[in-house]
């Protein structure tokens, strides 16, 4: 952490760069990629997706059905925690009522719903949004956890000496 010094008291105060980077431009890129991504998926399974399932062997038109509900599912993750993150950094709410359970975010990993096999015969366009969603949640999951799970470490006492120890009794000792 760098520090600051407050105008009034000169006293240095520690400035979290992981708060700054959450009110950072790569925030707004990645809020503006996230919320983009909503839009486009949705865009594609209500349009042209729809047709394309329609055209799959029964087997892909599952596996499709699956993959289109986890993409879904995860990019309602995402757009949740980015609106989120968007309202701290904009005053509306903040760090700590973002970290509470009425408002935070759960975001779990999900991994593609289909065998490797299978999502490969699946349309490239679907194959294409589940991909860039997993990686832009592996990358929201990683700065939430920057965020929100960074404790300050306290510095632990050191150990007391054996060597120091014991030359404190012979000293107590020979003190009588």
């Amino acid at each position: 952490m760098a520090r600051v010094t407050d105008i009034h008291d000169h006293t240095p105060q520690p400035v979290s760069f992981l708060e700054r980077l959450a009110g950072s431009e790569a925030f707004g890129a990645m809020f503006r990629e996230g919320m983009g991504l909503v839009e486009e998926a949705a865009a594609y399974l209500d349009g042209a997706g729809r047709d394309e399932a329609k055209a799959l062997p029964r087997s892909e038109a599952l596996a499709y059905a699956a993959e289109s509900m986890r993409l879904t599912t995860r990019l309602m993750q995402i757009a949740s925690w980015l609106l989120l993150q968007r309202a701290v950094n904009q005053g509306e709410l903040t760090k700590t009522q973002a970290a509470s359970d009425r408002h935070r975010v759960k975001l779990h990993q999900q991994d593609l719903a289909a065998a490797p096999e299978m999502f490969e015969r699946l349309p490239q366009r679907l194959r294409d949004l589940a991909i860039h969603s997993v990686r832009l949640q592996a990358r929201i999951i990683h700065l939430d956890q920057l965020i929100y799970s960074v404790q300050p470490k306290a510095t632990p006492a050191p150990a007391p000496s054996p060597v120091e120890a014991q030359l404190e009794m012979l000293k107590n000792a020979f003190a009588h």
